[in-house]
């Protein structure tokens, strides 16, 4: 599927049913290609969304490696929708980390000028990451040190358990949770300073009688 496909559907919308879920990984591990391209759509989506929160480089291109690797291993994979879908986002998560090293070893192309290039780079809003719809995504995200927007990304997109980020990313589930508290202590801050504040209310002029 082409990235704009991914974009077009990266309109946020109620998730998957879990029993859903889970018939349609049944399905497609039984040979459906319908299932699989059931899959793509509900599920594309999201992954880009992380890996694009995250920074990736091409995260459309990456998107598409990530669901090669789900359909070539499909067959051997045990487990059902939800076990699916956090299987997923840990082939997005090594993805992504394999996208950085190919970046750092390309050298620089042309500067992308918003205004005279072509090539069109996605909006905090049109991103997957849409848990807080009136809020500038990126911005919040920059506020996070990386270790802590992994985190987030993973929980909130990838919906992934403490222990499954745990053992992702090589931490301990305590540490996993400290980074995720100090992420939403930050999250929250930021979204209270951006409200705009109410303006007092001055009492009105006293107007004396007429005569």
């Amino acid at each position: 599927m082409r990235s704009q496909d991914i974009r077009d559907r990266s309109v946020r919308k109620e998730p998957v049913p879990p029993e859903q879920l889970d018939a349609l990984v049944d399905a497609a591990r039984a040979g459906g290609g319908w299932a699989f391209e059931r899959l793509w759509r509900e599920l594309a989506p999201s992954v880009a969304g992380y890996l694009r929160g995250r920074g990736v480089p091409d995260a459309d291109d990456v998107t598409s490696e990530v669901f090669l690797v789900a359909f070539q291993q499909l067959a051997t994979f045990d487990g059902d929708g939800g076990r699916f879908r956090s299987w997923l986002f840990t082939v997005a998560h090594h993805k992504g980390v394999d996208a950085f090293r190919r970046a750092s070893r390309t050298p620089d192309g042309e500067p992308y000028v918003a205004d005279t290039d072509p090539r069109q780079v996605d909006s905090a809003e049109d991103s997957a990451l849409s848990v807080i719809e009136s809020a500038d995504v990126r911005q919040l995200l920059a506020s996070l040190t990386a270790d802590q927007a992994d985190v987030m990304l993973l929980r909130v997109l990838g919906g992934l358990t403490i222990a499954e980020i745990a053992e992702l990313t090589g931490r301990t589930e305590g540490s996993v949770k400290q980074l995720q508290r100090r992420a939403v202590g930050r999250l929250r801050a930021q979204l209270e300073e951006s409200r705009p504040q109410p303006v007092p209310l001055r009492a009105a002029p006293s107007i004396a009688p007429s005569r």
